[in-house]
């Protein structure tokens, strides 16, 4: 099983951190909204956030209740700057892979996972592991990256526009041929995961877990005022965001 660090790549991290630190860009246009809306009551509960990055989220858990959060990230340079900029007595931040949670011997409420599975190879193995890790009737929330956009192998899935270049339809490829992906993200050979939908429920369900929602996010009015680029959003979706219940 890989454990991939691209965010430890200083070529990488600095073009990824550019990309955060500005207002418009997917995750605070159109994942994070979305996302938000289908995180439950968080007062008093245990939180694990899995690919917790800067360690943003895990504050907003604290605010919103939560009492304790425990953030893992194999980035080193990612817990860095949680450890600066996200620092609260509730919360711990772990330098560990997704793939090795099964060695944390803690129970949580709610485990979380913002834009982080698509870097994982073996899926059902980690639905395991967090079925495992919850306490009964706890609840897991993750966003990915949507199937449409990882299936094709060479990344290279694209936009068809007609006579007057406005964007009509989408060309993708490979989608029923799941395995590894490597893309050009800031550098080249980023590797990612590509599963199609229903591996993605299939694995959930076998590993015991409830279905309670699924979202693929469109724009919301806001957004599409700030960033009219979100319209694309409408011809095919980036995310794809699963809730479900032990």
């Amino acid at each position: 099983m890989s454990n991939q660090n691209i965010y430890d790549n200083e070529t990488f991290f600095e073009g990824y951190s550019q990309l955060r630190s500005r207002e418009i860009n997917s995750n605070n246009m159109l994942e994070q909204p979305a996302i938000k809306e289908m995180i439950p009551t968080l007062t008093g509960k245990s939180v694990l956030d899995l690919g917790c990055g800067c360690g943003a989220n895990c504050m907003d858990f604290v605010k919103n209740g939560a009492c304790s959060v425990i953030g893992v990230d194999i980035s080193e340079k990612m817990l860095s700057v949680a450890k600066q900029e996200s620092r609260h007595e509730n919360i711990e931040y772990i330098n560990m892979s997704m793939t090795d949670i099964s060695k944390l011997n803690i129970k949580f409420d709610f485990v979380y996972s913002s834009l982080a599975f698509h870097y994982i190879e073996d899926f059902e193995k980690l639905c395991k592991d967090i079925y495992a890790l919850l306490n009964e009737n706890g609840c897991l929330l993750f966003s990915q990256e949507h199937p449409l956009i990882t299936a094709t192998i060479d990344g290279n899935g694209h936009y068809n526009k007609d006579e007057n270049g406005r964007k009509i339809s989408y060309t993708f490829s490979n989608y029923n041929e799941p395995g590894e992906r490597y893309v050009h993200w800031y550098v080249d050979g980023v590797k990612k995961y590509h599963r199609t939908f229903s591996d993605t429920i299939n694995a959930l369900v076998k590993s015991g877990f409830r279905i309670e929602e699924v979202c693929e996010p469109q724009p919301k009015d806001w957004a599409m005022e700030k960033w009219p680029a979100l319209y694309d959003e409408f011809i095919k979706p980036s995310f794809l965001i699963v809730k479900a219940r032990k």
